[in-house]
């Protein structure tokens, strides 16, 4: 099984910089290329999934028991803003982070430092996953899309997990 971190970074790399002058949906061609990537995935682990014009993803999993259990869904979007640059993204793995300042970027002196963002703190020793300052990771949301694949997989790879039906879903 993929791990969800594998899964992530692979997203990730995916450019999907929404254009804000557009007035179509998708507001850029690019924004369809990971969803085609997540609905090709879907269908290789067994689900029933389709992409339509618009840049929707609708996948269904089945119920696999016969108790009344109700339908639940996932829903994550997988564009990205265009406030800074989708585009080649290089992202930072800092496992055990020591709680200290994260340097994004030595040579153009971009910082993340806990003094602004105090809350970070309460991740001390745990994996953070930061981009390198020029670009934009886009873990707003493709890490809930991560999160909904690694479960899809998970599901699909345990028949001995009993649930009702599962919809996914993911837009722009």
């Amino acid at each position: 099984m993929e791990k969800i971190l594998d899964k992530f970074l692979r997203y990730v790399a995916v450019e999907t910089t929404s254009n804000e002058d557009s007035e179509t949906q998708p507001s850029s061609a690019k924004e369809l290329d990971l969803l085609r990537l997540l609905r090709d995935e879907l269908i290789q682990m067994g689900i029933k999934a389709e992409l339509d014009e618009y840049g929707y993803v609708m996948a269904t999993i089945p119920a696999n028991t016969r108790k009344k259990i109700p339908a639940i869904g996932f829903i994550a979007h997988v564009d990205t803003a265009p406030d800074a640059s989708g585009k080649n993204i290089k992202p930072q793995i800092i496992r055990k982070w020591d709680g200290k300042d994260i340097v994004l970027n030595k040579k153009k002196n971009i910082v993340l430092r806990t003094a602004e963002f105090p809350e970070m703190l309460q991740y001390k020793g745990q994996t953070m996953i930061t981009t390198d300052g020029t670009t934009l990771l886009g873990a707003d949301d493709k890490a809930g899309v991560a999160e909904i694949m690694y479960a899809a997989q998970y599901i699909m790879e345990h028949p001995e997990f009993k649930h009702g039906e599962i919809k996914i879903g993911f837009n722009l």
